[in-house]
């Protein structure tokens, strides 16, 4: 398999095929449109994409175009494991939407995001359901710990939830700025709190660095009426109180305390008022390894990588 393009290649030769080596990484060919939406770096119409897949020559030698599908050489394969793992990713969303939903209406729950492999529809057997949670301000840890109930009423039906990432309203920028964080963000599928997603997208502008066609709403998208308000605002009256303040506290300090022992030296994970992100596996890490080899096996690409590091410590 050729892993890397040669330096013949236009720039959006490139940029084509290193956005289906990043998603080689992970069993997953790309049709032309999801070419487009995650082209990495370059911007261009869809138009310009599609003559290009089409008619590069360059192009032909260095990827694969099987029943409708892109990927590397001599990784035909994956286009039937994508069928597979689609067909379990069915079968997965209507549990990620019913406990979407019951999180939903916790107390100080302001937005609900489904990320990971199901936010693509790439699900592997025994995969878990990864969300990503927006809270109210002051209220993280109270909020996570309820959800963490939830957890565990799925767990006794054999449903693995993995709410991994809580942020506070006020923490809507992330703080890891490459392009895994950067598909995570468009990736992400909305299920509740569409409002506060977009503010999410808006304080991440900085993905559009990466993937500048990627602007608006996921591909996978799961139409779902935000929960009635007023329960959840009953709910969180009695949580409005020096009580519930003080309960807060406990809860942070108690949790981010055994938290941070588990880390085991992952420089992935952080815990603080406004941000739990409870990532110890540095998945991030491995990933961003095994692409950055595949760019260093192309003096184009090792050029390009130090260009784009050397733009984003600017605009940071």
């Amino acid at each position: 398999m050729k892993l890397a393009a040669p330096t013949t290649l236009t720039k959006l030769e490139q940029a084509i095929w290193r956005t289906v080596a990043y998603v080689d990484l992970f069993d997953y060919p790309l049709t032309a449109v999801e070419i487009h939406r995650y082209l990495d770096s370059v911007p261009a119409t869809a138009s310009e994409v599609a003559r290009m897949l089409v008619g590069s020559a360059a192009l032909t030698d260095h990827l694969s175009h099987h029943a409708g599908f892109f990927c590397l050489p001599q990784r035909e394969e994956i286009v039937e494991i994508r069928h597979e793992r689609r067909r379990r990713a069915q079968q997965l969303w209507p549990e990620a939407v019913r406990y979407g939903r019951l999180i939903a209406r916790l107390p100080f729950v302001r937005m609900v995001a489904v990320t990971g492999s199901l936010a693509m529809n790439n699900v592997a057997e025994d995969a878990d359901i990864d969300y990503f949670l927006v809270t109210e301000n002051g209220r993280l840890w109270l909020t996570r710990a309820l959800v963490i109930a939830i957890v565990r009423l799925a767990a006794r039906r054999g449903v693995i939830l993995c709410p991994n990432y809580f942020v506070a309203e006020s923490a809507l920028t992330l703080p890891e700025r490459n392009i895994y964080t950067a598909r995570e963000i468009v990736q992400m599928v909305p299920l509740f709190g569409h409002d506060i997603y977009k503010q999410l997208r808006q304080h991440n502008c900085w993905a559009s660095q990466f993937m500048p066609n990627a602007d608006g709403p996921p591909l996978v998208q799961i139409p779902e009426p935000e929960p009635a308000s007023w329960p959840q605002t009953v709910a969180e009256l009695p949580l409005r109180t020096p009580l519930g303040a003080w309960l807060e506290q406990w809860e942070q300090a108690r949790k981010i305390e055994k938290l941070r022992s588990q880390q085991n030296g992952s420089g992935e994970s952080l815990f603080t008022a406004v941000i739990c992100k409870g990532h110890f596996q540095a998945h991030q890490q491995r990933t961003l390894t095994a692409y950055q080899h595949r760019l260093n096996t192309s003096t184009d690409f090792a050029d390009y990588t130090d260009k784009n590091q050397n733009n984003l410590r600017k605009s940071a």
